[in-house]
């Protein structure tokens, strides 16, 4: 049972809003923020738990970092509706004393840390995870230190947009490795901050990207896509620009993403996008996934493929940002990514060899809550 449940709505346009607080560890608990059109409590509440999970599964107990607890927020409102700013600055507004104190928050599906960011400001908060600067050691040097590798770009994108899908891209690649998979080919369903990495991160590690889905519909081409020139000309929402295609690049339909044969795929966008409606078109061999909740349980248990789970495969993202304020890795994106790299690896390497990775994922992550529950006790 979750630990705090709050439900919002906004006075202006009707709509809804959550907070779910899983669990706090050291009175903080860690959590995005995501906005989509009928987003509801129950899938907030599965989020938060996600978290707590997610936390627990990167402790280790030489590290700075100790896992905070599991939360998060959403707001049922489309992102794209010209009042989306002022819906996500009423909510925030109504969820500041949490904010200030207990919840450490950050983009998440259809939110941008930039907007966010400037919405906190507005209501007159610190920060969006200032309710972690209590357990910092030096709080100045670790806001510097974050604040420093927000500023680091790596070929012409920043490292925060490239953590989390440098650390799916690299859950791909152990997946690839244990299934010997040979000469293999990829298709990543969405391309904001987390499949624009992945795939560009894939594509240099010589996997064929043959497909990549945005809002606005497919782009495919077996003999691959050129991965950087997308992903430098997309758009602040992940929308590929269609007049950097080249001839031989096809342009297909929204729902065809499940059809695109492809050895890897990579749901990257929303939860729920395979359910069991559509998990019967599935035909890759590995699926990770860099959504939050994208598989459902029951078209899950229709695939017959591996499957590298959420809380495991797009956990980079969220450990970055504490690894590098509790001063484990260096503002850097060679520190970032030689840490990334080696824990991500070791995590689905762990997971892997079960029958079910899920399941696996699911006992080593409350492990880790017990472990750190008995070294503070007071959580």
């Amino acid at each position: 049972m979750s630990l705090l449940q709050v439900t919002w709505t906004d006075p202006a346009t009707q709509a809804r809003g959550y907070l779910v607080i899983d669990r706090l560890v050291r009175g903080v608990s860690s959590g995005g923020l995501r906005m989509r059109a009928g987003c509801t409590l129950d899938e907030v509440r599965a989020l938060a738990e996600g978290m707590t999970a997610k936390e627990a599964l990167n402790y280790d107990p030489a590290a700075r970092y100790v896992p905070l607890g599991g939360a998060k927020g959403g707001i049922d409102f489309d992102p794209y509706d010209p009042r989306a700013k002022d819906v996500l600055t009423a909510y925030l507004y109504a969820m500041s004393p949490y904010i200030e104190r207990f919840w450490t928050m950050g983009e998440d599906l259809g939110l941008r840390q930039s907007t966010i960011d400037e919405a906190i400001a507005k209501i007159g908060l610190q920060s969006s995870i200032q309710a972690v600067y209590p357990l910092l050691d030096d709080e100045k040097k670790a806001r510097q230190r974050l604040a420093d590798a927000f500023q680091v770009t790596v070929d012409g994108v920043s490292l925060d947009e490239l953590a989390g899908g440098y650390g799916v891209a690299e859950a791909a690649l152990t997946g690839i490795e244990h299934l010997h998979l040979h000469n293999p080919t990829a298709f990543v369903q969405g391309f904001g901050s987390m499949g624009g990495a992945t795939a560009r991160y894939l594509a240099r590690a010589k996997v064929r990207i043959v497909g990549l889905a945005d809002v606005h519909g497919v782009v495919a081409n077996p003999a691959g896509l050129d991965v950087e020139t997308l992903l430098l000309s997309r758009d602040a929402h992940g929308a590929i620009d269609r007049t950097k295609l080249r001839p031989e690049d096809r342009e297909l339909a929204g729902d065809s993403w499940l059809g695109v044969q492809a050895d890897v795929l990579v749901p990257a966008a929303t939860s729920y996008a395979i359910d069991s409606g559509n998990a019967g078109q599935v035909r890759a061999r590995l699926i990770v996934e860099a959504a939050n909740m994208p598989v459902t349980p029951e078209a899950e248990a229709m695939i017959d493929a591996l499957i590298i789970p959420d809380v495991v495969a797009n956990s980079a993202t969220n450990s970055w940002w504490w690894w590098t304020l509790f001063g484990d890795i260096d503002a850097t994106a060679e520190s970032a990514f030689e840490k990334i790299g080696t824990n991500m690896r070791r995590l689905v390497t762990a997971v892997i060899s079960e029958p079910s990775p899920r399941t696996a994922a699911r006992h080593l992550a409350a492990a880790a809550v017990k472990e750190i529950e008995l070294r503070f006790p007071e959580s």
